[in-house]
């Protein structure tokens, strides 16, 4: 039986809209197993397939490959499908939204594989296996003994009918293996190239279906991937040898595999894979750490390709415009987290600058500032002057919380004499910048006021500017560092930088 060739319509180089499905479009599938959580190489390869399918006007699934009963882990399927919505990248089909093609979860589609399986047993191409366990255990130690790849042998390939036949009527325990044969068929992936595995030389018949009746990966994706229509395949470079058995299922099912485009890999800045012993790498860590979902977009489109050079700051449509799949390089991609703060400070900058994104900016903060103080109140207007002024500084939203912005939010206890501790001349220090600031009340700015500050205290004999600077700094912050002294009064404003001044003067 030939590999089915495919014959496309007129689409930018390396998109087809070919399927084995019934749909003339770009469909493509993000499958992960919900045996734990979303982290960062999870989202890059969700993300380049929902970008595909956008830049072709396609769709973009979601189907959670949930047969391993045994490593599920509660509330990951739901947690998979929160975080692509919070990422901004949400499927078009999934089992929240529903669709066409599904179910979108595997064991709730195992009628399909057993017709499947029946399908390959009775073309000859897939068998039933009696071996035991122990039996496998044994040729595995025997090949490691021999310094040899453990592979299964292929013993109950040449079962004949009547051998089958008795040990069904035993009701022996068996699985299903598909036969791999020589000469798998070479294929031009989208990334790599021509690339062919012949796998039959170094690997046994792989089970395709278990014992408890669930379906292994390699036929539920085959399966799945043409029932559902999928155009092509985007996953990542480590299932490439893969790819092999899966178009031997194809062609031994006689229908059209899709298109495949293998994803480098991501790497850590050292070359070491991600693993997911790194706490730091799951999704839902970065969006309870405060940093925005363009943030992490911006970070995995960096650092891997597929779009025009490095160019931090990019949003999901910029990045849309830009994305081609013939950019995407075969080399591995690597991943600084370091630089995540400074993506983060680039985004919430731009957020900052938009009317829409600030207002929803100021609300957030204002209810996490109720949280952390319950018995004040927060005018809007206030924390929108906070987040324009301090604007480049912040790396993330929740850091006006922390003990160096709480002087923003409670007044700090100043009392005189701690004041005359730095200088003798603090009452006249104080009443000089309270007649600045009252004379520039309505006209204020940055360059104005600290070329202001500059001129009248450098004027004081017995004190020093920078001993002048530092005795400010604790009247209106209670700190010994932060922005600069004039910051600080824009910031918190004349009236209220005013009224600090005074009451530490009189304390």
């Amino acid at each position: 039986m030939r590999l089915l060739r495919t014959v496309c319509s007129a689409l930018p180089r390396g998109v087809r809209r070919c399927s084995g499905g019934t749909h003339n479009k770009v469909r493509v599938r993000f499958a992960p197993s919900p045996t734990g959580f979303l982290h960062l190489g999870g989202l890059r390869t969700a993300f380049y397939n929902y970008i595909f399918a956008k830049k072709h006007g396609g769709d973009f699934i979601l189907r959670l490959e949930d047969t391993d009963r045994s490593r599920l882990v509660p509330g990951a399927a739901e947690g998979i499908e929160d975080t692509l919505e919070w990422a901004g990248i949400p499927p078009d089909e999934s089992p929240r939204r529903g669709g066409m093609f599904g179910p979108y979860e595997q064991s709730k589609r195992l009628n399909l594989y057993h017709e499947a399986v029946q399908t390959l047993l009775e073309n000859d191409t897939a068998y039933r296996c009696f071996c035991t366990p122990q039996r496998l255990e044994l040729l595995k130690k025997e090949a490691l003994r021999n310094k040899e790849t453990p592979r299964y042998d292929n013993r109950c390939r040449h079962l004949t009918t009547a051998q089958i036949q008795d040990k069904l009527s035993k009701k022996l325990p068996f699985v299903v293996r598909f036969q791999l044969v020589e000469g798998a068929p070479s294929f031009k992936d989208l990334v790599l190239g021509w690339t062919q595995h012949d796998v039959a030389s170094i690997e046994g018949d792989p089970v395709i279906l278990k014992g408890d009746g669930f379906p292994t990966y390699h036929l539920a994706n085959v399966v799945d991937d043409h029932k559902m229509a999928v155009s092509h395949v985007l996953r990542g470079e480590e299932w490439l040898v893969s790819t092999a058995k899966h178009l031997l299922l194809y062609r031994a099912f006689g229908w059209q595999p899709p298109s495949y485009a293998h994803l480098p890999l991501l790497l850590n800045k050292d070359g070491s894979k991600l693993s997911k012993r790194q706490g730091d790498i799951f999704i839902q860590h970065y969006e309870k750490s405060g940093y925005l979902p363009d943030t992490l977009l911006d970070l995995i489109s960096n650092c891997g390709s597929g779009f025009l050079g490095n160019q931090k700051g990019r949003t999901l449509p910029e990045l849309l415009e830009q994305f081609k799949l013939e950019r995407v390089s075969s080399h591995s991609a690597f991943v600084d987290l370091s630089s995540l703060p400074e993506y983060n400070r680039i985004h919430l900058s731009k957020r900052i600058d938009s009317i829409e994104s600030r207002a929803e900016l100021i609300t957030q903060l204002q209810t996490v500032l109720q949280e952390k103080y319950k018995d004040l109140t927060f005018n809007k207007d206030y924390i929108e002057r906070i987040l324009i002024l301090r604007k480049g500084h912040l790396c993330m939203l929740t850091d006006l919380l922390s003990s160096n912005y709480s002087y923003l939010w409670i007044r700090p206890s100043v009392y005189l004499k701690d004041l005359h501790s730095l200088s003798n001349e603090a009452t006249e220090i104080g009443n000089l910048v309270v007649g600045i600031l009252q004379k520039s009340h309505n006209d204020m700015n940055l360059e104005t006021l600290s070329k202001d500050l500059k001129i009248h205290l450098q004027q004081l004999k017995a004190t020093k500017y920078s001993v002048s600077m530092k005795l400010l700094r604790r009247i209106l912050s209670g700190l010994e560092a932060g922005p600069s002294i004039a910051e600080m009064m824009m910031t918190l404003g004349p009236q209220e930088s005013i009224e600090r001044i005074q009451n530490a003067l009189s304390s």
